[in-house]
């Protein structure tokens, strides 16, 4: 232990620690998909922090960290974005910093069972906080939420309709914290010891409690994957030669009695409007299937000006109307925040030429069969709160049309297809993430995969039984609860540090004048009273 603490002296290399120990975490998300690595991945970056020397190494330490973790959990963007995903590590993991400090201030030294009990609440609201912060969309959006991991775990995905993925994240750091004091700080085992079996009780009351949706009627919905169009062929675009693909998988949808069908992000090139031949090729389509068709243009709109990525229903007589525009924009591959002063990202990398515009409301759309569905586009489908909302709003199905072509060779498609399994399990309602290229998947209401993934290989039609389910969840009835509970634990702990704080200026001495000394006595008497 002496010869690791003296090699971290250097701060290069104990910053090159962090970064590391904060990179862990990455591993339990596909493609690797180590769930159970969650629970002690944190470990040695905690372990690192307690042991900085000073509350600003914990900072740094913390920064280093996040930057890490942001980098691990984003490294796919390096061929697209180059430079700047090293800047954009860079500004997300400083959230870390206030969080390497907290770590260092409950758990540094020997900490009494107090602090460790209450390092246990403590920590996990601040990494929940950490969370909703980089939630927000100028940020980047919630990509890579540490309770993600745990999409294929039937009890957390239980957790999950309860709290949503912020209850799940809370549980993970809060175990890792006792994992770290087991290891590190093996004196104040008890406290440990009682938080593991404290979460284990609460995630097997959550099992046997809540309630599970109520299967009613059963839909049978389509998803078309085109896969990856092959190069250059001279007098046909691009997205012409996609459209015929998607109009052949289709095509032979016919007769298999389907209710929707659905296609990915972006499968069509051109404004429906502007092109009344493509409009008229998939109400056919919808006539050969029986279904109505609900596709992504990604095109500059005739109505009104900019570029938009639509949902739009097509059925039997064409476009019926219902139209949801993408509200929620991936910065830099839609539009550049700050464009007159980050403009330069698109010298250096694949960023938007021009930015894309956004939509104002979600929208929930009839779709036939007595089937209403809340579309969502692309990594919408991180944001719980948009399908919260559309839970709410009454869709029956969620669906989330997706593109991560771009991005076919690397883990980010497996990571992006994970996702529907939360916000089914947090809804209650099957989710159907329908994409180009793969990977496209089906869950069911509570959050179980509804058969096999259409890889990034895969150029095919499939068709699904998604069973309908009724009922709310109460992460639909309460919405983000943990996160408000995080922060009513940060503000307690930090009224308590005040109350600590001020406790020894309001005990300070009396200040008031001391009585006059008597005069002392001799043994010849006094000069009050002389010869005594």
């Amino acid at each position: 232990m002496k010869t690791i603490g003296h090699w971290l002296d250097s701060p290069w290399r104990r910053s090159t620690a962090a970064a590391l120990a904060g990179a862990l975490p990455v591993l339990a998300f596909p493609e690797p998909s180590l769930w159970w690595f969650a629970y002690v991945a944190l470990v040695p970056w905690i372990a690192l922090l307690r042991s900085a020397p000073t509350g600003r190494r914990a900072l740094r330490d913390g920064w280093w960290g996040g930057f890490g973790f942001m980098l691990a959990m984003h490294h796919w963007l390096l061929p697209n974005l180059h430079v700047f995903t090293l800047v954009i590590a860079a500004l997300l993991g400083a959230l870390w910093a206030p969080w390497g400090w907290l770590v260092r201030r409950f758990l540094a030294g020997r900490p009494s069972a107090g602090r460790v009990a209450a390092a246990l609440a403590v920590l996990p609201s601040g990494w929940l906080l950490i969370e909703l912060v980089r939630s927000w969309q100028g940020l980047g959006g919630p990509w890579g939420v540490l309770g993600s991991s745990q999409w294929e775990v039937e009890s957390a995905l239980r957790l999950a309709s309860v709290g949503g993925v912020w209850l799940i994240s809370f549980l993970v750091v809060a175990v890792n914290v006792a994992v770290a004091v087991l290891v590190a700080v093996r004196r104040a085992w008890v406290p440990a010891v009682a938080g593991l079996l404290t979460a284990a009780v609460g995630t097997s009351a959550v099992w046997v409690w809540s309630p599970r949706p109520d299967v009613e009627d059963r839909v049978r919905i389509a998803v078309v994957q085109p896969g990856v169009i092959p190069g250059v062929v001279p007098g046909v675009g691009k997205a012409d030669r996609r459209f015929d693909r998607e109009e052949q998988l289709t095509r032979e949808l016919a007769g298999q009695d389907v209710d929707l069908v659905v296609w990915g992000e972006s499968s069509v090139g051109y404004d429906l409007g502007d092109r009344p031949d493509f409009a008229r090729r998939l109400a056919a389509l919808s006539r050969e299937t029986g279904a109505n068709i609900l596709v992504n243009v990604d095109a500059r709109r005739s109505d009104k000006p900019g570029i938009y990525k639509s949902s739009i229903l097509v059925g039997p007589d064409g476009p019926t109307g219902a139209r949801y525009d993408k509200m929620r924009l991936v910065p830099f591959g839609e539009y550049i925040p700050l464009r007159s002063m980050l403009g330069w990202a698109t010298s250096v990398g694949k960023a938007a030429a021009e930015d894309r515009r956004r939509g104002t409301q979600q929208v929930v759309m009839d779709a036939g069969h007595g089937l209403r569905i809340g579309p969502m586009v692309c990594f919408e489908s991180a944001f719980s709160d948009m399908s919260r909302n559309l839970a709410d709003d009454g869709a029956q199905v969620l669906i989330a049309q997706s593109a991560t072509s771009t991005f076919q060779q690397s883990w980010a498609p497996e990571q992006h297809a994970s996702l529907a399994a939360l916000r089914a399990a947090e809804t209650g309602r099957p989710m159907v993430h329908a994409t180009l290229t793969g990977v496209s998947a089906v869950y069911a209401p509570s959050g179980e995969r509804i058969g096999s993934w259409l890889g990034t290989s895969a150029s095919a039609g499939a068709v699904y039984e998604v069973p309908l389910a009724d009922g709310v969840t109460p992460y639909v009835r309460f919405g983000e609860w943990p996160v408000y509970a995080a922060l009513l634990i940060i503000a307690a702990w930090g009224a308590s540090e005040a109350a600590r704080t001020l406790r020894p200026r309001l005990r300070r001495p009396r200040t008031d004048p001391e009585p006059p000394a008597r005069p002392a006595r001799t043994t010849h008497g006094s000069p009050a009273r002389p010869g005594r």
